[in-house]
């Protein structure tokens, strides 16, 4: 990352913000063009899985293993420029958190893994539970386990970015910390706490 004050390396802030998004986008190669394509996510034991179709681009490119990378971004709050008491355009930013994964995509075959990774997934999107447990052998699932591709993500590389004023002057930093408060929008009680974890 070329600006290393916004690096975070702590294994556990980086699933805390994997298991907090629901989606991220997967970039891939495909027909000799870069593709992109929203997915939604579970990270469990060190691994990405998402799920989709049996056909078409996406499966395409990842054929039975290919190089991907993968980003997932947490917005906080939006920062307008007069917030830094200046006429001027150029303060204006967005302060976010975002997972960048670099590693492989490799197509799921085996039936426990596939039930494992599915799991993973309904256990992130309905954690109020209320289904059968995932099994191949459940007749209720064969035929979707069938028609339903599995993918994990290996990662090789993983990295934390967090924008939240961590680099700015003391006295530029407290100008925002007051005006963020005054607002009191939707998203400023989580983005004073991001900020205050980030420059402790």
């Amino acid at each position: 990352m070329r600006r290393s004050e916004f690096e975070v390396t702590d294994p556990k802030a980086i699933e805390s913000v994997l298991s907090e998004c629901e989606y991220g986008v997967l970039s891939l190669v495909s027909r000799g063009e870069p593709y992109g394509v929203a997915v939604n996510f579970a990270y469990r034991e060190g691994v990405v899985y998402f799920h989709g179709s049996i056909e078409g681009r996406k499966v395409e490119a990842i054929g039975d293993r290919a190089k991907v990378a993968f980003l997932v971004v947490k917005p906080y709050a939006y920062i307008p420029s007069y917030f830094s008491d200046t006429s001027a355009a150029y303060p204006a930013t967005q302060f976010f958190t975002s997972v960048h994964i670099s590693g492989e995509a490799i197509r799921v075959s085996d039936e426990r893994e596939k039930a494992f990774g599915l799991t993973a997934l309904m256990e992130k999107m309905q954690p109020e539970g209320k289904y059968d447990p995932i099994d191949a052998a459940n007749p209720i699932y064969t035929k979707m386990m069938e028609l339903t591709g599995v993918y994990k993500i290996v990662p090789n590389v993983m990295t934390l970015k967090v924008k939240a004023g961590q680099n700015l002057p003391k006295e530029r930093y407290d100008t925002l910390l007051k005006h963020i408060e005054e607002r009191n929008g939707s998203v400023d009680s989580a983005t004073l706490q991001l900020m205050h974890s980030v420059r402790s």
